[in-house]
């Protein structure tokens, strides 16, 4: 079973480009195994479905329910459920950012309170998502967020409205991670702001630099 393949366009490739791959493949996957699919993202066939929450309500256990409403109906395969591998969804999206934040306190209602302050759907921040849970090991507590489009809303500013919600509770932040692989040009923004960098990019990143002089040859510019 596939939950969700995403196509992201990381570097020489468009996002028109991922959104046709993503059709060839969920069309290809439907016709070959007879799994329902549905597109999400950039490739969302209506406006509702490019959000990944929306398509997934009612999660596996409500599939067959679900499926056959007229305005659920997947964009590839059959409107019912398949009998192992239930349905998959495919799209094109921007690099997500996971970044979280641990906070100095055991107590779980605070941390709840300044995720929801960060949440989309809470009245946060349009692209992020965000909860709260307990760390045992550590007696602490750790907001995670999912960064949906972290250009427009840029690491930095997530970081420090939970600095302002921790002020407000009288907690202190005592760390930080990404989880899985973090973008770039999400650590470059962040570098340029705190630092105060004018004009930084990755052109300015002396490893990108030689990677694009490899690219082209071995030729610097």
């Amino acid at each position: 079973a596939v939950d969700v393949v995403p196509f992201i366009p990381i570097r020489n490739a468009t996002m028109e480009e991922c959104v046709q791959l993503a059709k060839e493949f969920g069309e290809t996957l439907a016709n070959k195994c007879n799994v329902p699919v549905y597109l999400y993202g950039e490739a969302a066939t209506s406006p509702e479905r490019k959000d990944l929450d929306w398509i997934r309500e009612g999660e596996y256990e409500r599939l067959a329910e679900m499926i056959v409403k007229p305005e659920r109906k997947p964009d590839f395969g059959p409107a019912a459920p398949h009998p192992t591998a239930g349905a998959t969804i495919t799209g094109a999206r921007k690099v997500m950012a996971g970044f979280n934040v641990n906070i100095g306190t055991s107590d779980l209602s605070v941390a709840k309170k300044i995720a929801k302050a960060l949440h989309a759907k809470k009245g946060g921040f349009s692209t992020v998502k965000a909860m709260a849970a307990y760390i045992p090991e550590k007696n602490i507590t750790q907001i995670g967020m999912s960064i949906s489009d972290f250009e427009k809303t840029p690491l930095y500013r997530v970081f420090e409205m939970i600095k302002i919600e921790c002020e407000r509770y009288n907690v202190p932040i005592v760390g930080a991670e990404f989880c899985g692989m973090a973008p770039l040009k999400a650590i470059i923004d962040v570098a340029a702001y705190y630092l105060k960098i004018d004009n930084l990019s990755e052109d300015r990143v002396l490893e990108m630099a030689v990677y694009k002089a490899m690219e082209k040859g071995g030729a610097f510019e």
